[in-house]
């Protein structure tokens, strides 16, 4: 495929999910050999996210540029600019324009994914609007994965980097990280841990702000901000991660380290159909689906942590492995319809 102009634009909304997912896509476009302008509302989180850049990946401030690229992706629904949509129904040949939609495993992204929508009316009438899902089955666009990294995975020590991160683990500590958004189950979990020699590695925000000291049998180190592949590392190292949102999710399943997911929670419960749909998608085992309803708050009882379930979480990897990339499946669509009216 012919190296393309790909306009990205996202408006963060929680600091990180939407910045952070958003940066990846970019950075895995342009080492694909892609142009990528990254249209950003709040670009402070890529300072600490990403501090080096990429090549090939040009932040620009909200609203961007007036002339649209090859590829239009307005991530998560947000709009492109109203300039932007009348200079693409300008063109002479009209981009492609994509919203790139949340992850989730429910049925809907299956029926949704590559869906047309044409535009009827308003500044972008004429043009075509392409609904692009991620997600965990063939029929839908995969996950974001970048090339080479489970030979990264592969190759890391987890000794090194905790000793050049100032990570002092004890010889019989079991190590846990914790992103995570504000949870009252967050007592129950400190209890469960001191059962056994835990040293428990707290990321910024919710976590550090919620978790002031720990029962005996729990030590606490409090972590800086991390970049993403630092981020990932971090997962990598640990016996048992705890994490949130979309990006996290997914490098905690490509970490292959037992781990418990805490979805967004929303007022109408809609979280809960979507914690479901990830624990049969993955066929995950009671007792772990049984923990990760109680840390999502939607059971009464806590489950308490079960025997590590490493084997179950790596099988889940593998096969997630097996299908194509995002950045792939995304390439190849974009080949598809580039140039069609």
């Amino acid at each position: 495929m012919p190296a393309l102009l790909w306009d990205v634009y996202c408006r963060v909304v929680d600091n990180l999910g939407d910045a952070g997912v958003c940066w990846r896509l970019a950075a895995g476009l342009a080492a694909r050999g892609q142009r990528v302008r990254l249209v950003i509302d709040d670009a402070a989180p890529l300072a600490f996210m990403a501090p080096g850049g990429a090549a090939g990946v040009e932040v620009l401030p909200w609203p961007g540029p007036t002339v649209a690229g090859d590829v239009v992706i307005e991530a998560f629904g947000c709009d492109p600019p109203a300039a932007v949509v009348e200079a693409m129904a300008r063109r002479a040949q009209p981009p492609v324009w994509i919203n790139l939609e949340y992850l989730s495993a429910e049925a809907y992204v299956e029926r949704s994914h590559g869906l047309p929508s044409p535009q009827l009316q308003g500044l972008g009438r004429g043009l075509t609007k392409w609904f692009y899902y991620p997600g965990f089955t063939p029929r839908t666009g995969g996950l974001l994965r970048e090339p080479g990294l489970m030979a990264g995975r592969a190759a890391f020590d987890r000794q090194a980097w905790w000793q050049a991160h100032g990570i002092g683990v004890g010889p019989n500590e079991r190590v846990v990280t914790l992103f995570c958004y504000d949870n009252a189950a967050l007592p129950a979990l400190l209890q469960d841990l001191a059962r056994r020699p835990t040293l428990l590695l707290l990321t910024p925000g919710p976590a550090q702000q919620q978790v002031a000291d720990a029962p005996p049998g729990v030590r606490l180190h409090r972590l800086p901000w991390l970049s993403q592949n630092d981020f990932d590392r971090l997962l990598w190292s640990a016996d048992l991660n705890f994490v949130r949102g979309e990006d996290s999710l997914l490098r905690a399943i490509w970490a292959g380290v037992p781990f418990v997911w805490q979805a967004y929670p929303q007022h109408d419960g809609a979280h809960a159909a979507k914690l479901d749909a990830l624990l049969q998608a993955w066929q995950a085992p009671p007792a772990v689906a049984a923990l990760w309803q109680a840390w999502n708050g939607l059971r009464p009882n806590w489950p308490g942590v079960p025997p590590p379930w490493a084997g179950e979480t790596l099988a889940w990897r593998q096969s997630l492995l097996a299908q194509p990339d995002l950045v792939t499946q995304l390439l190849a669509f974009v080949a598809a319809h580039h140039g069609k009216p």
